[in-house]
């Protein structure tokens, strides 16, 4: 990533990618267009702690590999191994610090959904999330959905409407049905190269 220190815009978008699916696309494509930033990097969680408790997640390094080639073709979208590459449980507070370290003249934003937005002072250490970052609030069109709570600097983005959950796509790559429509060609080349979420069980 090549970028400009004093003037650079980066939109941190964080996840599990599990696996990476058209709605995220369009949210790091439409929240790059409106706020005009440099660029949005995908951070792949090396362990998601909400989650890796509850079920079973893919291994990092092959949820990387799917942002990487779901990104690979499009403009101003960019993978990112930050949290892999510091191992551990996977806090945004030490992502944003370490790209303040690494970009230190750039404008950070935090682009989160409506949906975990209300929650965001039950993450870690939420008072630097506040101080490093701008919250980039992702509605789906038509839905205005929840906001963080008073002191987070946030604007809110509308993206297309898009019904798409990673865990009705797993679902369907483990009986076989189309998944054409909701994740690109290359993630689903991939998943099933790998035989990931029981496909070709």
């Amino acid at each position: 990533m090549v970028l400009k220190p004093d003037t650079a815009r980066i939109g941190v978008l964080g996840g599990t990618f599990d696996p990476p699916h058209f709605g995220h696309l369009a949210a790091g494509l439409e929240v790059r267009h409106r706020l005009r930033l440099s660029v949005v990097l995908f951070v792949v969680a090396n362990d998601p702690w909400q989650k890796s408790a509850l079920h079973p997640v893919t291994p990092a390094p092959v949820r990387l590999e799917m942002v990487r080639a779901a990104v690979r073709d499009l403009d101003g979208l960019e993978a990112s191994a930050l949290e892999i590459d510091r191992g551990g449980e996977s806090y945004m507070a030490d992502t944003l610090q370490e790209l303040r370290d690494l970009h230190p003249g750039a404008e950070l934003l935090m682009v989160v959904g409506s949906d975990v937005a209300q929650g965001l002072d039950t993450w870690k250490r939420p008072a630097e999330l506040r101080e490093l970052a701008t919250t980039v609030v992702v509605d789906r069109a038509g839905r205005s959905g929840g906001r963080p709570g008073a002191g987070w600097p946030a604007v809110a983005v509308e993206i297309p409407a898009m019904d798409i959950s990673s865990c009705d796509i797993r679902s369907r790559f483990a009986d076989g049905r189309p998944v054409e429509a909701l994740v690109p060609g290359a993630v689903a080349e991939v998943v099933r190269s790998r035989g990931l979420y029981g496909c070709g069980r």
